[in-house]
């Protein structure tokens, strides 16, 4: 039990800006086995970010609300996800080569592409979940499911940078057929605030999402980086939130 607490804070740490525990051990080993509990994270920070709507609503216009919920969920991760999308959409907007686009995508520095991409996803999640009929449950169902979208693609991909010199923070880049099946299972419940027709047709959007990240990633750099897993929790997410909407 010490040891799966162990690997929950890992991944807690690592993915947010809530404080590990002074007891947690750190080692490479380790924070592959943490991926395990990313979409257990994804709960957490969800249901964080819900409770700031929720309890903003009561003081302030839906509309404000939403706003102080982003910008609360953007504290809460350090955007992490969203520093990805950025790198990625500048490394594969500026460059051509494999190689070029690595190093762009480990420069600090943001361009045009990945400041377009940016407000263009922000923009997009506000105006589909304001649009949508129960932001709450949205929430819920966004943060745990579009982070299993984005962590499984580890579990068939190719890693292909080096953390040594990456930017980034350390990176799980492996899975056991355990970790991943923990991963499933704990996502599995996000389908049940949902009708069946609907869980099945959400499903089988980010089943596509997933299918066309592997594709387009081997394209373009032949595999995956933190950045570019980012990305596809970012576009997850988004797809998540224009499905619900839609249904």
């Amino acid at each position: 039990m010490k040891n799966q607490l162990n690997l929950f804070f890992l991944a807690l740490g690592f993915f947010s800006r809530i404080p590990m525990p002074g007891w947690v051990e750190y080692s490479p080993e380790k924070l592959n086995h943490s991926s395990r509990y990313l979409v257990v994270v994804g709960w957490l920070l969800g249901a964080l970010v819900a409770a700031i709507f929720f309890t903003t609503h009561k003081l302030f216009p839906e509309t404000i609300s939403l706003w102080l919920a982003m910008g609360f969920s953007l504290l809460l991760t350090g955007a992490f996800h969203e520093d990805g999308l950025a790198d990625t959409a500048d490394g594969f907007g500026g460059a051509f080569s494999r190689e070029k686009k690595l190093t762009i995508m480990k420069d600090s520095r943001i361009g045009t592409y990945g400041a377009s991409a940016l407000i263009m996803v922000l923009l997009g999640k506000y105006l589909l979940l304001i649009e949508n009929s129960d932001i709450i449950i949205a929430l819920l169902i966004a943060y745990p499911l579009s982070r299993v979208t984005a962590i499984s693609l580890i579990a068939d991909m190719h890693y292909v940078s080096d953390s040594n010199t990456s930017k980034s923070k350390p990176l799980a880049n492996q899975l056991t057929k355990t970790d991943l099946a923990i991963l499933l299972t704990t996502a599995l419940p996000a389908l049940f605030f949902l009708p069946l027709a609907h869980a099945a047709i959400l499903l089988a959007a980010l089943i596509i999402v997933r299918i066309l990240a592997k594709v387009y990633l081997n394209k373009q750099i032949g595999g995956y980086t933190g950045d570019t897993l980012g990305a596809v929790q970012q576009v997850s997410e988004l797809t998540i939130y224009g499905v619900l909407l839609a249904l």
